[in-house]
């Protein structure tokens, strides 16, 4: 399989099927078509008729969308798991899934994944702390109900982890206060190898997206 993702520091929905491949374990190819790339739309389109990253090809097939992708890959590789096995765990995870993907508009708007920024403080609104404050209680609420069994969402590793890591960024980036199960989980994930080898990544890019920076200006 071969995963089509953006820029490492700023892409979001790219994130999300990277870490769910690499902390599950399976094997693909990475390709990264850069978002300030003069091609950029027109690689894109040749990959995917929707124009968008992630995009995952798995021989004659192409997948696009993170939540598509991460259906595809946890239905072709039962084995990993990557929903939880109890019913009810696993249509709470579908749940919250569902809620990142469509909502949260607050932070993706006022605090965008920028994984090599420090900008603690920046992006505050009583609307993003709304947001904060929802995710800050799903992820408080799973770990204690799931704490005994491993350091994720769930116990175990799975889609809801690699859904709401480009929050974990977002987190880490802005700084927001957070309850002290919220703060632990952002380090737990941020020790994660996927995330620092994605983090590495980012900052070795040295590539500027002027509409993913509404914080900083570029120097020199």
């Amino acid at each position: 399989m071969k995963l089509v993702i953006g820029n490492k520091n700023y892409s979001s929905w790219s994130l999300r099927p990277w870490t769910l491949l690499r902390l599950a374990g399976i094997a693909f190819d990475e390709e990264k078509l850069s978002f300030v790339a003069p091609t950029f739309k027109r690689d894109v389109l040749a990959r995917s008729p929707a124009g968008r990253v992630p995009i995952l090809i798995d021989g004659e097939l192409t997948v696009w969308d993170s939540l598509a992708i991460a259906e595809y890959v946890a239905e072709k590789f039962p084995d990993k798991m990557l929903w939880p096995a109890d019913r009810a765990d696993r249509a709470h995870a579908r749940s919250i899934c569902a809620e990142m993907h469509s909502g949260f508009t607050s932070v993706r708007t006022h605090m965008p994944m920028n994984v090599n920024a420090q900008l603690p403080g920046l992006g505050w609104n009583v609307s993003v702390q709304r947001d904060i404050d929802r995710i800050a209680a799903i992820w408080t609420g799973l770990r204690a109900r799931h704490s005994a069994t491993g350091p994720f969402l769930f116990g175990r590793f799975g889609v809801a982890d690699a859904y709401y890591a480009p929050v974990v960024f977002r987190f880490n980036t802005y700084r927001p206060e957070l309850p002290a199960a919220a703060r632990e989980y952002v380090q737990n994930m941020l020790q994660t190898v996927a995330l620092r080898a994605w983090s590495e990544a980012a900052a070795a890019e040295n590539e500027w997206v002027p509409d993913d920076e509404p914080y900083r200006t570029k120097a020199g």
